[in-house]
């Protein structure tokens, strides 16, 4: 794998993991456009995923410092006790949601991985992730904030993010169009959706960091370039993504997964 390669592979999953449009469709899309590309495998595609857990975590770094807050002990000073409250429970739905999440992965991990080598399976799940995004738009009632979140949702959430682990599947599309049906504000269940992905894309680097470590020492340069790249622009994709959600809605990014979906399958047919 070449410096460049890394690179585009990298911006590629920056620009596609915050957004509604599946990031790991694209890693294994665009290489099938690329003659003679060699696909590195799915252990690059979590340092890749690491870049942009890396990203999400410091977007998200208000959030993540109150939900570790809450859980200390005593009321602290200026701490609301019913934020807190909310805050505790919102940890226990991300563990939830995480354990459920955790365990069907486990269970199906081979087939799951085996998925990833069909271009024409992924490019029709990106048509039923474009279907939930629409969908998504469709829903009118939706003021429920953090603190009306219960099980119920935790486990829906949590069951929705299993599915995406099918390559085409959007985890962030999937589980925002869900919170969202659910009553969820998009704003919530948006920051929601990412809280969660800290957990299940750090686990998928635990799971693969022994195969992180057979990559040979030649390829270093070009994996620090791609995990840079992911780092970066999935920090820029999820101010676009947040600054989109209460503006244009989720179905621009619908039209999109249609787009690459239908050009995928058209230009397959006619390799």
């Amino acid at each position: 794998m070449t410096l460049t390669e890394a690179v585009i592979l990298g911006i590629v999953q920056g620009l596609t993991e915050p957004l509604p449009v599946s990031s790991s469709a694209h890693l294994v899309i665009v290489p099938a456009w690329v003659p003679g590309f060699q696909q590195p495998g799915v252990a690059f595609d979590v340092l890749l995923h690491l870049g942009t857990l890396l990203a999400v975590v410091f977007f998200l770094r208000r959030e993540i410092g109150e939900l570790l807050a809450s859980l200390m002990p005593g009321k602290g000073p200026g701490t609301d006790p019913g934020e807190k409250a909310d805050d505790r429970r919102m940890v226990l739905w991300i563990v939830i949601a995480t354990f459920l999440t955790g365990m069907i992965g486990i269970l199906f991990k081979d087939r799951i991985e085996r998925l990833f080598e069909s271009v024409e399976t992924t490019a029709c799940m990106l048509f039923i992730t474009g279907i939930l995004l629409f969908w998504s738009d469709r829903v009118k009632t939706n003021e429920r904030r953090k603190g009306d979140m219960n099980l119920k949702d935790a486990i829906v959430l949590g069951l929705v993010q299993t599915i995406a682990l099918i390559p085409g599947i959007s985890r962030s599309g999937s589980t925002i169009s869900f919170g969202i049906s659910r009553g969820l504000e998009r704003e919530t269940a948006a920051r929601f959706s990412f809280l969660l992905s800290i957990p299940a894309i750090g686990g998928a680097v635990i799971l693969k960091s022994a195969d992180l470590m057979r990559f040979p020492a030649g390829d270093l340069p070009a994996l620090g370039a791609g995990f840079l790249a992911a780092a970066v622009t999935g920090f820029l994709s999820l101010k676009l993504l947040f600054a989109m959600i209460n503006k244009t809605g989720l179905a621009p990014f619908a039209w999109y997964c249609w787009l690459v979906g239908s050009a995928t399958l058209i230009i397959r047919g006619m390799g």
